[in-house]
């Protein structure tokens, strides 16, 4: 989406572009079982996919692997890609695309940052609410991921 602006110095018409922000989740499969998710300190409130807004000159699996280290403390192997979620609506804040990871880790996730709290769920223990449109997505993990398990 782009909107006109007018040049101070000049008075000529410019074009501002908007773009959407690009984003990351992951979801991050336990060694003993379930993944993880955080409880949110910020607006929008509910529990989420650990993730966040990638930074200007950071590939998108360098922004996964940090944001998962900021928000649970735990180091992360990236698996795959699950997919992109790009819905304009599925951030209330503003238009964000989300490429999401699924990766694994060991330890003991703890909230950071971001995050209240984290803790490790199953698919028939998730918390609600759910932010964002993170229940989507693990619905889709679910079923693509997880058909056998």
């Amino acid at each position: 989406m782009k909107d006109s602006l007018v040049c101070p110095h000049c008075g000529r018409v410019v074009e501002k572009y908007r773009n959407p922000f690009p984003t990351v989740d992951i979801i991050i499969e336990m060694e003993k079982g379930g993944i993880v998710l955080i409880n949110r300190k910020n607006p929008p409130f509910g529990w989420a996919l650990p993730g966040g807004f990638v930074d200007y000159g950071e590939s998108l699996e360098t922004a996964a692997r940090r944001e998962a280290k900021e928000e649970t403390a735990l180091d992360v192997e990236l698996l795959y890609q699950l997919g992109a979620y790009s819905d304009p609506k599925r951030d209330p804040r503003h238009h964000t695309i989300s490429v999401v990871f699924v990766a694994s880790a060991t330890g003991t996730p703890r909230g950071h940052d971001d995050a209240r709290e984290a803790g490790i769920f199953t698919r028939d223990s998730l918390p609600e609410p759910l932010a964002f449109d993170h229940a989507r997505i693990l619905q889709d993990y679910f079923e693509r991921c997880l058909r056998n398990g």
